[in-house]
């Protein structure tokens, strides 16, 4: 069993936050590098906010300028996963 919260589309890994990415933008998770800016693949504010909410509904609030700031799969984990952790990110 998991630590993590578990939403409707299974616990919240840093796997699962990949693939809610590349689904939001109608990608296969491989083709997403972990450092890559998501902003340089196709990713705007309106998708960035559909991604926060599915992170919150599944347990980890973050904070929308904070991922704006930094569109990476890798720093958006280390903020998913604090949240995970406290609470909030």
């Amino acid at each position: 069993m998991t630590d993590s919260p578990i939403g409707p589309d299974g616990p919240l890994t840093i796997e699962r936050v990949r693939a809610d990415i590349a689904s939001t933008l109608q990608m296969d998770p491989d083709e997403i590098p972990l450092g890559e800016n998501l902003l340089d693949l196709g990713l705007d504010s309106i998708r960035l906010m559909i991604l926060v909410d599915r992170w919150s509904k599944a347990g980890a609030t973050v904070d929308f300028a904070a991922l704006a700031e930094n569109p990476t799969v890798e720093h958006w984990w280390s903020l998913v996963s604090k949240a995970l952790e406290k609470g909030v990110a």
